[in-house]
């Protein structure tokens, strides 16, 4: 068992100078992902700066929306009326998340910033770029198990999916998240937090080490307040998205044409994947399932999967007419004719 040294700072400026000035040094929140990190051996820090009791627990209205403080629980912030009138599919992404005990023990910023990983990431035993920066990429092979796969922005690198559900949430809702570093405050779009594995898999998000989240901004807007959430997963609690969907949407009065709408899509990129090339063919479209699954080939074009994980491309498909019938009643659609016969 490695020792570490354990810091319980006084404010967030404190903590952010603790972690700045040792580069074995790691925030510690909830600890639902660093704790069994810790347990398998696979993060070993030397020193553990512990945020959870610093004062970023509130949810405040803005004049423009909503502010979620860091160490918001899960639980709480699903449960939160604000949140589950304006903003459904924060709450129902949150709620598809993990289980009802790890809700009430994660925080906002901690789920954000959940390790990106594969199931070889966890087998100490295997190669891995991510855990061991050069040693290989165990799933990137076809004999290897990769039914969880990227299919969109992997490298020869990684072909890990980010794991958050409220991530994909939040970017769909063109979340904004609030920083504190050493040189002082900063806002980045959230769909900026996260990055794709490139040649640097080991790094998850754009954050320099030393910064720490200490809220998230959520805008108001017509697509948020008509949104929902939809996971696909192996089963129905504890279980990552095989893939998921995020989306909002606005329609012309009378004409049923899309004005605008924010689709994000989970369990199949190293982040949470913005479809803009699906939105963009939706703006000013009438709405059906021929458009949809029109819109989403066009975001497709760019998939590179694997064999295991092919079977995400209709997956994606069908999830993301599913979530926008959900939006519109009267959009007909019927999954259980075969793909091929639409």
């Amino acid at each position: 068992m490695r020792e570490h040294a354990y810091l319980r700072p006084s404010d967030p400026a404190q903590a952010v100078a603790a972690v700045t000035a040792d580069p074995d040094a790691s925030f510690l929140a909830g600890g639902t992902n660093l704790v069994d990190h810790l347990k398998l051996g696979i993060a070993a820090p030397g020193l553990l700066v512990d945020v959870r009791h610093l004062p970023l627990d509130a949810v405040e209205e803005t004049d423009d929306g909503l502010r979620v403080g860091a160490n918001v629980l899960n639980s709480d912030l699903a449960a939160d009326r604000a949140v589950r009138e304006r903003w459904p599919v924060v709450s129902r992404a949150l709620l598809a998340g993990a289980s009802g005990q790890i809700r009430n023990q994660a925080t906002t910023a901690g789920n954000l910033l959940q390790r990106t990983r594969c199931v070889y990431f966890q087998d100490r035993t295997t190669p891995c770029n991510k855990r061991d920066p050069g040693s290989g990429c165990s799933a990137d092979d076809d004999r290897a198990y990769g039914r969880y796969n990227a299919v969109l922005g992997a490298s020869d690198q990684c072909v890990a999916v980010h794991p958050s559900d409220l991530a994909v949430a939040l970017v769909a809702c063109d979340a904004v998240v609030q920083v504190l570093g050493e040189a002082g405050s900063r806002e980045l779009p959230l769909e900026d937090l996260h990055r794709l594995p490139g040649a640097e898999p080991h790094r998850d998000t754009t954050l320099a080490h030393g910064e720490l989240i200490t809220g998230v901004v959520l805008p108001r807007s017509v697509t948020s307040a008509r949104s929902t959430y939809v996971k696909v997963r192996d089963r129905a609690s504890f279980a990552f998205a095989l893939v998921s969907v995020a989306a909002g949407i606005d329609l012309h009065p009378g004409t049923g044409t899309v004005r605008d709408v924010r689709l994000a899509w989970g369990g199949v990129a190293h982040r949470p994947w913005r479809a803009r090339a699906a939105e963009d063919a939706l703006r000013g479209a009438a709405l059906s399932e021929s458009t949809i699954r029109s819109a989403v080939a066009a975001e497709l074009e760019q998939a590179r999967p694997a064999p295991g994980a092919a079977y995400k491309l209709a997956m994606l498909r069908n999830a993301t007419v599913l979530a926008l019938s959900r939006l519109v009643p009267a959009l007909a659609v019927d999954l259980d004719r075969p793909e091929e016969d639409r």
